[in-house]
């Protein structure tokens, strides 16, 4: 069976952190479902890209997925508000399925009180909270919780999900094709 990632999209995502990732996990073969938590289908980032999601967060049922990915900026604050992303996380780690976060996301995973004894990463700017967080990690992986820095990081972030679902020589093979 294809591995299925749930990426939620709230206003505000930082776009380079939810595209390369996707992008990088299609052409792995890995199915995709970009998910609105708002009222429309189309999402804007932070830089005003428009995002057509695939489906509504409330229409889908979470447990086909093998991984949850959030990804950062400015609408991670939308995310920790609502609850459901943090919600989705514990139900994700409970049952053994890998969890991915982004940037100022690691913050959700905070909220929901996952991250403690765990190795992460985040941005810069959530240091002040995320008081553990390993600055000088790109992206770590530590049993079924992957983190990454933030845009600059999301390309390496990527090849880490195709790893962590498949394998390290899946993951090369990307790499190769679009000459990494």
């Amino acid at each position: 069976m294809a591995s299925r990632v749930l990426c939620l999209l709230a206003e505000g995502f930082e776009e380079i952190e939810t595209i390369t990732p996707v992008d990088l996990l299609r052409r792995a073969g890995i199915e995709v479902v970009l998910a609105a938590l708002g009222d429309h289908l189309l999402v804007k980032g932070r830089c005003s890209v428009l995002i057509q999601a695939d489906s509504y967060l409330s229409e889908l049922n979470t447990s086909d997925f093998d991984l949850l990915f959030l990804p950062g900026g400015p609408g991670v604050a939308y995310l920790r508000q609502d609850g459901r992303a943090g919600a989705l996380a514990k139900e994700f780690m409970r049952s053994g399925r890998k969890v991915a976060a982004i940037c100022a996301a690691p913050l959700v995973l905070h909220d929901a009180g996952l991250l403690e004894g765990k190795k992460y990463t985040a941005h810069d700017s959530t240091y002040a909270v995320l008081t553990e967080a390993e600055p000088a990690e790109q992206v770590i992986v530590d049993g079924h919780l992957i983190t990454s820095r933030g845009a600059g990081t999301a390309f390496i972030f990527g090849l880490a999900l195709i790893s962590a679902l498949l394998t390290e020589a899946e993951a090369s093979i990307v790499a190769r094709s679009v000459m990494a």
